[in-house]
């Protein structure tokens, strides 16, 4: 059988927990052909991951790069009149309804003809397409303002010139060959999953839906303070919207990586009845239980530097930290992904203020992550949202003892007496969790090794990979998933099993 993968800003050009998942995906599943569809930004990225020998291709699309390759049959003379794909593409975005998902569907099935045959590209930066957009969008204005109960100053030309350029560059992997394979899975919502809709609409492939984050919630989380206007981030999250609603509907099942998510896509439109969670695992092997500790009370932070990490609130809770255990050092291992390196340096400015820079250090990637998890007494994840994170589960299974935010997929991991949780954006409460983790060595103890028996229990690599490959060989099969109410097996932290 042949996979196709596809994902946006993830495996294979940049390091995270979704890409972890991705590559234990295709090494474990050896027997099976994988092909990559990587939505990036440029198409300057360097591929960071060495992609094993049966992920027969790699197809990189740039969203904000040089735009898709015009079809041969697109060098036809243009009309000023807008194509009846597009106008239905603007009616939709516009209409204040929200049970657009089968509107939406057709709408976007027409794009993927157009765009195959057309330049999509130049259709949607045309002037006469922006000019539609702000014509409808000012008429519809004082129904979408009371949609959302804002008195708001109505979207300007500049308003539909920015609103159609996200629109239009979200929209090129339309403009791409779709991928043949015999299952196409996506590795998140939105936009990652619109090359594998290309897939199933032109080749009739099954597809599958994998969200490790829920992708809405953090869009929602990155558009808080957004450099354009209301208007254009209002009318963006609607396509958004529908287009991950649509995902949802296209999906022959849907493999949420925590329970938390699951509650999410069901309140998003996703059918209950193909919801299937699926845990992410660690292979034992690598992480063996740790059996030392550093000389001074140590805080581990590993992961991305992002903004959903909030590594804000960690810095200023280790603050508070130091002020009553003078020796205490925090270490913050992992790297910004590429766009995001202005948040390191606002988080070293906050260093400095908080005068911590002498016992908080910045160290980067490590070559091996165990190293990062023995850096300290306590491994500390401060984000205010996630799915089911790696990091946690790979400290779990190195017996470290953990402080975590209640958010996303944590309580599950951490279930019991696995570990601390504290509510996000916290300072106060993520200091006196660490304060007594590090000031008690019964309790790190007691903690790390009920931490490490369910992770060993529960979330072990090997439980992952079968789920996927019964998935697979299912389709592979012809065969179907049984509705989700006709699942009697419960697992052991209260979810269904993936089959």
């Amino acid at each position: 059988m042949k996979v196709a993968l596809t994902a946006e800003g993830t495996y294979p050009h940049q390091f995270g927990g979704v890409s972890v998942w991705c590559d234990q995906l295709v090494r474990a599943l050896s027997g099976y052909e994988f092909a990559v569809v990587a939505l990036v930004a440029s198409g300057t990225e360097p591929v960071q991951w060495e992609l094993p020998g049966n992920v027969s291709g790699l197809i990189t699309i740039p969203l904000w790069g040089p735009p898709p390759p015009e079809p041969l049959r697109a060098r036809l003379p243009r009309s000023r009149v807008v194509p009846l794909p597009v106008q239905a593409l603007v009616d939709a975005l516009l209409d204040a309804g929200a049970g657009e998902s089968d509107r939406f569907a057709t709408v976007l099935r027409d794009l993927l003809e157009y765009a195959q045959a057309r330049n999509l590209t130049a259709t949607l930066s045309s002037e006469s397409v922006v000019r539609l957009l702000i014509s409808t969008w000012r008429e519809r204005w004082p129904q979408l303002a009371a949609e959302h109960g804002a008195a708001a100053v109505p979207p300007t030309l500049n308003d539909a010139v920015i609103a159609m350029q996200l629109v239009e560059h979200a929209l090129r992997p339309l403009s791409h060959p779709a991928v043949h394979a015999d299952v196409v899975h996506a590795v998140t919502n939105g936009l990652g999953a619109l090359p594998a809709l290309a897939a199933k609409w032109q080749h009739q492939v099954p597809m599958i839906v994998t969200e490790h984050g829920v992708y809405m919630r953090e869009q929602y989380m990155h558009l808080r303070r957004p450099e354009f206007g209301w208007p254009v981030k209002s009318l963006f999250l609607r396509f958004l919207t529908r287009l991950c609603a649509l995902g949802y509907q296209e999906a022959e099942v849907i493999t949420p990586g925590n329970v938390y998510n699951k509650r999410w896509e069901a309140q998003l439109g996703a059918d209950a009845g193909r919801i299937r969670t699926v845990y992410n695992g660690v292979n034992p092997d690598d992480f063996p239980a740790l059996t030392s500790e550093p000389e001074v009370p140590t805080i581990s932070y590993v992961g991305r530097i992002d903004p959903i990490k909030d590594l804000e609130t960690l810095l200023r809770a280790f603050a508070l930290v130091s002020r009553q255990l003078p020796r205490a050092r925090l270490r913050i291992f992992g790297e910004p992904p590429r766009g995001r390196e202005g948040y390191l340096e606002r988080c070293r400015g906050l260093a400095a203020e908080l005068r911590i820079t002498d016992r908080a250090t910045f160290e980067g990637r490590v070559v091996n992550i165990r190293d990062a998890y023995a850096a300290g007494h306590v491994v500390v994840l401060c984000s205010i949202s996630e799915g089911f994170p790696y990091s946690l589960i790979e400290a779990m299974a190195c017996g470290r003892a953990c402080v975590a935010t209640d958010v996303g997929g944590v309580s599950e991991a951490l279930a019991g007496d696995a570990g601390i949780m504290v509510p996000p954006r916290d300072p106060a409460a993520l200091a006196d969790a660490c304060l007594r983790v590090l000031r008690d060595a019964d309790l790190r103890q007691a903690l790390g090794t009920a931490a490490r028996r369910r992770a060993l229990e529960h979330f072990t690599v090997d439980q992952a990979v079968k789920a996927f490959d019964e998935i697979y060989s299912l389709f592979g099969t012809g065969c179907r998933i049984m509705p989700a109410d006709r699942v009697d097996a419960v697992d052991p932290v209260g979810s269904e099993l993936p089959l």
